[in-house]
């Protein structure tokens, strides 16, 4: 079932309305509202650095879809040159690293399930909390 959806420019200045957009559609559901925020924070700032969303006139849309026994976030950007990927031989712990890579590593940490997948329309990331992070 759609909890709301949000199409926002791909502007770092609209990162906090994703944000509270996603508190907002979660407010009284049986999911980890803190969580999906911070996870969600971190989907939207990727498709704004890495995808032409960034471009003028580029869009960012959050889905926020209750699934059996938690919920799914969506956002969906312009598409780029690149696929969001863990980067594999980074430490989230380690201070001497740049805080590029870390996002995602805390969407596969944090996040039940997560993925990517492509259409002509752009790249559409998606993460799953149902009570059970794979870690």
């Amino acid at each position: 079932m759609l909890l709301g959806s949000l199409t926002i420019s791909g502007e770092p200045a609209r990162l906090r309305s994703a944000r509270d957009f996603v508190a907002r559609a979660l407010r009284g559901a049986n999911a980890d509202m803190d969580t999906a925020v911070l996870l969600t924070s971190e989907l939207v700032t990727n498709s704004v650095q890495h995808s032409t969303s960034s471009r003028p006139g580029g869009t960012v849309t959050i889905t926020v879809i209750a699934i059996p026994g938690g919920v799914r976030v969506e956002v969906i950007d312009d598409g780029g040159a690149t696929v969001p990927a863990v980067i594999a031989d980074r430490q989230p712990e380690d201070p001497d690293i740049s805080e590029n890579g870390r996002g995602l590593r805390l969407v596969d940490v944090l996040s039940a399930s997560w993925n990517y997948y492509r259409d002509p329309a752009g790249t559409v990331t998606w993460f799953e909390l149902t009570g059970h992070p794979h870690a």
